[in-house]
């Protein structure tokens, strides 16, 4: 009896040959086509040379519902969001309580809030104001009501696109994304 190999097998093996040839071969042409556009173009002047303004980081994230379901059954809220104020020297986090016995943790004054950059691991505090106190809502929260508390950013380490951890007590929101002040409430 002689080996021979199955047809879907053959089939399999010279389509990955053609798939090969084929992008092999739209490498090589794409690479001439680069280098013309940029012989066409003229040197820049160091005076005439203008810098592209930076992009603003991409602040959307999409939250899975699983952590939207956990958040909601662990801690009783919902509607998590965390923006950069128009200044930029303080960040707002803010939720809506949908379970006001299960939120009572974040709204305790016994525990302090941190807000920590997951890139240089920098925490945040609340700021307390004379005459005004802590920034951050402390009575006792209520089923349907949206609760915030603000941290100083006054070094600006913290920026839109920054991903973040709220922890207040026990409670802790990893992976916030930081949106910008246009995207405040």
């Amino acid at each position: 009896m002689v080996n021979r190999p199955k047809p879907c097998l053959k089939m399999l093996l010279a389509a990955l040959l053609a798939g090969s040839i084929c992008s092999s071969s739209g490498l090589v042409q794409a690479a001439p086509q680069q280098d013309k556009t940029n012989a066409s173009q003229p040197p820049a002047s160091a005076s005439a040379a203008v810098a592209p303004a930076p992009k603003t980081p991409q602040v959307y994230v999409p939250r899975s519902e699983r952590a939207a379901r956990y958040y909601r059954w662990r801690w009783g809220i919902d509607n998590i969001a965390v923006q950069e104020t128009s200044s930029g020297s303080l960040i707002r986090f803010s939720y809506r309580v949908v379970y006001a016995e299960k939120a009572k943790i974040l709204n305790d004054k016994r525990f302090t809030p941190y807000l920590i950059d997951e890139k240089n691991g920098l925490a945040l505090q609340v700021p307390v104001v004379d005459q005004v106190g802590q920034l951050r809502q402390v009575a006792a929260p209520q089923n349907g009501r949206e609760y915030w508390m603000t941290f100083s950013n006054k070094a600006r380490s913290v920026r839109a696109g920054s991903h973040v951890t709220v922890i207040i007590g026990p409670f802790r929101a990893e992976g916030l994304v930081v949106g910008g002040p246009e995207n405040s409430r």
